[in-house]
This record gives structure tokens, C-alpha cells and sequence, in this order.
């Protein structure tokens, strides 16, 4: 009858272990002059080497993390000009106010960005092919852009304009006036702090509207606060600029695609689902 061996005793006791983890959430190797910016599994192994003496192979150092809680994620970008200040005091009191503010007045809370799509930009992904042979996609030759300018709603609702000149406050204005039209009672919009969003005119413009639109501007540098960036980047993961021959193929397909999204409120509202704009639920 066989019995399976009892393995060695844990080597890095729970207070050293609370040490590792606390210096991982706090620094990057990079700050602590081991590394570059990520936590690599050899990187986690010479850390544990500093602070406890213990050695441990790259695989140990794997189970060991998986063990207590911890799998490899890709990280996300976080501007070095963000203020977390402003960040907190957002998610703590400014927004908070601005959803209850806009349930009081039975208003709509939209959430607006602007993005481009331009020709000359390679299609998303990858394509199997046989080693060393290339696979070509077929473009136009030619560059153009269009511009899309984007509000959405946690029920699903979405509103949009697609256009080719440059963006500026009269094609906001008049994005905001159609935006107080289609949804029939106050917004309140939501959105980040672009130039033409705080000019004169477009300041102008809501003093002489407030009581159809009101603009919130978010924290600078922020982007993952906005549940509109998970739409732009929907838009240019499905929305291929490469093949189109001119403006107006590219701003066709771009409409095409934004209408059929139009009639996908799940897939919308989903949007708001994502890990960091999970608070514009509350």
C-alpha cells in the first residue's frame, strides 16, 4: 500500500509572506532597481531571494503565487500625469452627486467620447499563415480619416454622429442638441476634458441650454473612467478603415456597424460592466 510522502514545510513564513505581497502591490521591480516594470515570475524570485533568502525556481515561484490568490493578467495603462487626487475625489463625491442630482430631475446620465478611424491604420488582430509567408491585406493607398463622436447610456441607449471634418465646438453643440432631442428630457453628459469640450462657444452654448443638457468633465488623463472608451474600442476592433477606397466607404461602414450596436442594448449596457466603470452602476 502506498502513502504519499509528506513535502517539505513552507519556507517563507505568513509574515515574510505579507512583507512580499505588500512590497508587490506597492512598487514595481522597476522602482525597487531589480527590473522593469512588471512582476515576472524571475522578478518575484529575486525578490523573495532579498527579502527572506529563500531561492526558488521560476515554476516554484508560479505555484507558489497561484497558491495564494495570484494569476499572470496583462496590466493596464495609467497615465504618469493622472492625479489620483482628482480620481478619488470623482469616484467618491463628484459623480456620486452627479447620478443623484440626475435621478432627482427623472434626467439621462450619457457618457460622451470622440474617436477616428484612419486608412493608412494596419486591421486589428492576427492571420494564420505558413511560416515565413507573409499574409497582405489590400488597401487603398490612399489616407482619410473620419471622426466619431459617441454618448451612451447604462440602459443601452446609444446616439452618435459620424463626420470627416475636424473636430470642433459646432459639431459638438450640434451633437449635444441632437442628444436633448432623441432622448426626450435633460442629460446630463459626462465626458473628458478635451479643449473644444471647455471653449467659449461651447460654454456659451450650455448657459443658453441648461435646462436641456448639463456638462461634467471628468478628471484629466482618465480615460478608463469613461464606459464610451469600451465603445471606441469596439468600433475599432469591428470597423476595418484598411480596404475602404475613400471618406465615405469608411463613415458608410461606420454608421452600418453603430446602428446594428444601436439594436443591441445588452451588448451596450455591458459596456458599464467592465471592472474599472462598474461605479456609474451605483
Amino acid at each position: 500500500r502506498r502513502t504519499s510522502r509528506p513535502g517539505p514545510h513552507e519556507k517563507i513564513g505568513p509574515e515574510d509572506r505579507a512583507v512580499l505581497f505588500q512590497a508587490m502591490a506597492d512598487y514595481t521591480p522597476e522602482e525597487l532597481l531589480i527590473g522593469g516594470p512588471l512582476w515576472t515570475s524571475l522578478l518575484v524570485a529575486e525578490l523573495v531571494r532579498m527579502v527572506t533568502g529563500v531561492v526558488m525556481t521560476e515554476r516554484g515561484v508560479g505555484k507558489w503565487l497561484r497558491r495564494f490568490g495570484f494569476s499572470p493578467q496583462r496590466p493596464d495603462r495609467r497615465s504618469y500625469r493622472q492625479d489620483q487626487a482628482k480620481v478619488d475625489a470623482w469616484l467618491r463625491d463628484e459623480y456620486p452627486a452627479i447620478a443623484a442630482r440626475a435621478k432627482t430631475e427623472n434626467a439621462v446620465v450619457a457618457w460622451a467620447d470622440q474617436c477616428g478611424l484612419r486608412s493608412d491604420t494596419a486591421p486589428p488582430g492576427t492571420s494564420w499563415a505558413p511560416k515565413g509567408q507573409t499574409p497582405i491585406v489590400r488597401v487603398s493607398g490612399r489616407r482619410f480619416k473620419v471622426n466619431i463622436m459617441s454618448a451612451i447610456a447604462s440602459r443601452g441607449t446609444l446616439y452618435f454622429t459620424v463626420f470627416t471634418e475636424r473636430f470642433a465646438a459646432k459639431t459638438f453643440t450640434g451633437f449635444l442638441d441632437r442628444l436633448a432631442r432623441q432622448a426626450g428630457r435633460k442629460v446630463h453628459v459626462v465626458a473628458d476634458r478635451h479643449p473644444v469640450h471647455r471653449s467659449k462657444a461651447v460654454t456659451a452654448w450650455l448657459k443658453a441650454n441648461t435646462e436641456r443638457i448639463e456638462l461634467h468633465l471628468m478628471p484629466g488623463y482618465s480615460p478608463e473612467l469613461n464606459p464610451d472608451e469600451l465603445l471606441n474600442a469596439d468600433i475599432k476592433r469591428h470597423v476595418h478603415a484598411a480596404p475602404a477606397r475613400s471618406a465615405d466607404d469608411l463613415a458608410h461602414e461606420t454608421r452600418r456597424f453603430l446602428h446594428h450596436r444601436q439594436r443591441q442594448p445588452a451588448i451596450v449596457r455591458g459596456y458599464f460592466h467592465a471592472r474599472h466603470v462598474r461605479y456609474t452602476l451605483q
